[in-house]
């Protein structure tokens, strides 16, 4: 069987490719035999070369000069989509960004698949953008055009929890009512699906499809409520200035969040910040945050902070290393704390979830299953604030990472075939 169709998972943090190829869907590996892919991309100054993924981390981490960019589908239907950015004195467009990512996603695949890929299925959120439909069918077409210059001939576009849907009915054994839960790192999105053997080989599924909803929350906006809660005040954020003034927020904001961390770095910040070290009153706070600065470690704290939410899920405390602010800085990080700061994106997710079933005229306990899916959604505080809205409801993980992927393939399969 030739195949000249896949599914792309474009994801917030990662990335996955998938094919059917005579058995079920199957990821391909993208990055040392490993199926899934950071969406990271580093810009090596020093060796004026480009890496992607797990080395595109490891070479910022290493400490070479250059630039770190993470989370690029945040950039899809937002104001930043258009503005670009500088590397090392060059302007790159977001466009060719994510494009040059994508680029490499396609040429790592058909590495592995040993074949050429002219078609695909991309995953999307149901919204890239809240409560904007002309915003968010910009955000579709700007990613259909750069998957196109990418080298792909056919694009289309499968909603992400859909696509999650079609992978789980590959193994139901009876007809269900599912909502599949999917929390990625930029979006929550929810699918009501009629599921069952009998009907998983037809292409037009509209008819079991009862409710789609989505908001524009994930494991960043996580990472960036934990960040804001218990890192940057060790940088000062909340602190006063001499006459009473409380410390300006904008730089913490960006440092704080994946896609803006390199505006922190632009050329006016540092020198005002530095005019103002003399009249703030925690001097010794203030100085960690202008450390960051001059380092340019604010990506350090990023990928600590995500790191410790992970690990929140096991554990009760964590202790985050601040060592890129201050040498020996620990600070422990305990999930209540954790759990405060996401309470308001945790409750609106839940409501966006009873959104779901409520848009196909249903009541939550007509739902037979949760299905959980995106690398976010292991987190507890959602799954309890799930369970209290769903009781009645049986929670089934699927592959947190790969779920959606293998979806994705078994729709390209439909609708492309072989050749």
């Amino acid at each position: 069987m030739n195949i000249s169709a896949c599914g792309i998972d474009f994801g917030t943090s990662n990335s996955t490719v998938a094919i059917v190829d005579g058995g079920p869907a199957r990821l391909l590996p993208l990055e040392d035999g490993k199926p899934t892919l950071p969406s990271a991309v580093f810009f090596n100054l020093d060796e004026d070369s480009m890496a992607v993924g797990r080395a595109a981390l490891a070479e910022y981490l290493e400490g070479y000069e250059g630039r770190l960019m993470r989370s690029m589908k945040s950039l899809l239907g937002s104001g930043l989509m258009d503005a670009g950015t500088d590397v090392g004195g060059r302007h790159l467009a977001f466009r060719d960004l994510i494009g040059g990512f994508i680029g490499e996603v396609k040429k790592r695949a058909e590495t592995a698949a040993r074949t050429r890929f002219d078609q695909v299925v991309v995953g999307r959120p149901v919204r890239f953008v809240d409560d904007d439909a002309d915003a968010d069918r910009l955000a579709e077409d700007t990613l259909a055009d750069i998957v196109r210059r990418a080298g792909f001939s056919d694009v289309s576009f499968q909603f992400e929890p859909i696509a999650a849907a079609h992978a789980y009915e590959q193994t139901v054994q009876r007809e269900s009512l599912v909502l599949v839960v999917d929390i990625g790192g930029g979006t929550s999105d929810f699918s009501l699906v009629r599921l069952s053997p009998d009907r998983r080989a037809q292409v037009d599924r509209s008819a079991d499809l009862l409710g789609n909803t989505g908001v524009h929350i994930g494991g960043t906006d996580f990472d960036k409520r934990l960040s804001l809660a218990c890192v940057m005040p060790e940088l000062g954020m909340g602190g006063l200035l001499i006459k009473g003034a409380v410390l300006p927020n904008s730089t913490y904001f960006h440092l704080a969040t994946w896609h803006t961390i390199h505006l922190a770095y632009r050329r006016d910040v540092l020198p005002g910040l530095q005019d103002m070290a003399r009249d703030v009153v925690d001097g010794r706070r203030f100085e960690r945050l202008l450390r960051v600065l001059r380092e340019r470690s604010g990506h350090h704290l990023a990928i600590r902070s995500e790191a410790a939410k992970i690990a929140l899920s096991d554990a009760p405390t964590v202790d985050l290393d601040l060592d890129v602010a201050e040498a020996g800085l620990h600070v422990p990080v305990s999930r209540a704390a954790f759990e405060d700061a996401i309470a308001a994106e945790i409750a609106r997710v839940g409501d966006a979830a009873l959104d779901c079933v409520a848009q196909a005229g249903l009541t939550p306990a007509a739902v037979d299953t949760l299905f959980f899916t995106g690398g976010s959604s292991g987190v507890p505080a959602l799954r309890r604030a799930l369970a209290a809205r769903f009781p009645d409801a049986e929670a089934v993980e699927g592959d947190l990472y790969g779920s959606v992927g293998c979806g994705l393939a078994v729709v390209a399969r439909q609708r492309y075939g072989s050749v």
